[in-house]
């Protein structure tokens, strides 16, 4: 399961409670940080939900990855609105959760959208999804496996 999250409880679109430790076990991991009166933000998250939806919705088997949103918006209202209208069927930490700071000091968040792709013991394989599926579309996620697997090789060793 992913470091990242140990203790804490996210939410899927329904507003349904989850543990982490079962949702994010063996999976990479985005953590996306957004929020919806950033365009860019509103720019990259229907590009991020075809991304999922590709991956994880429509292949056969389900690629092992999950996505977090992380909220910078102004109101727990405004996230609600901005998570059920533009963002794919993935988890997010509740608005109200004060360890949404912790995570942009963690990952030097310092501005949005940011989507920083983590292994499942937190350590990041790149802070630079947005641009590697603008640039490489699915085959970045290829690559992100990658990376992942040869760390936990290396790991057994």
């Amino acid at each position: 399961m992913v470091e990242v999250f140990v203790g804490k409880t996210l939410l899927n679109k329904e507003g349904d409670l989850i543990d982490p430790e079962e949702a994010l076990r063996n999976k990479v991991v985005g953590i996306y940080f957004s929020a919806g009166w950033c365009p860019p933000c509103r720019d990259f998250t229907p590009i991020l939900c075809d991304f999922y939806t590709e991956l994880v919705e429509e292949s056969e088997p389900p690629a092992q990855l999950e996505i977090v949103f992380i909220s910078s918006d102004k109101s727990s209202d405004d996230m609600v609105e901005y998570y059920h209208d533009m963002h794919g069927d993935w988890l997010a930490l509740p608005w109200a959760d004060q360890y949404k700071h912790d995570l942009k000091k963690r990952f030097n968040i310092t501005a949005v959208p940011k989507l920083v792709i983590v292994k499942e013991n937190g350590d990041v394989i790149t802070d630079k999804g947005r641009k590697q599926i603008r640039d490489q579309g699915l085959a970045c996620f290829r690559s992100w496996l990658e990376v992942a697997e040869v760390f936990q090789n290396f790991k057994a060793l």
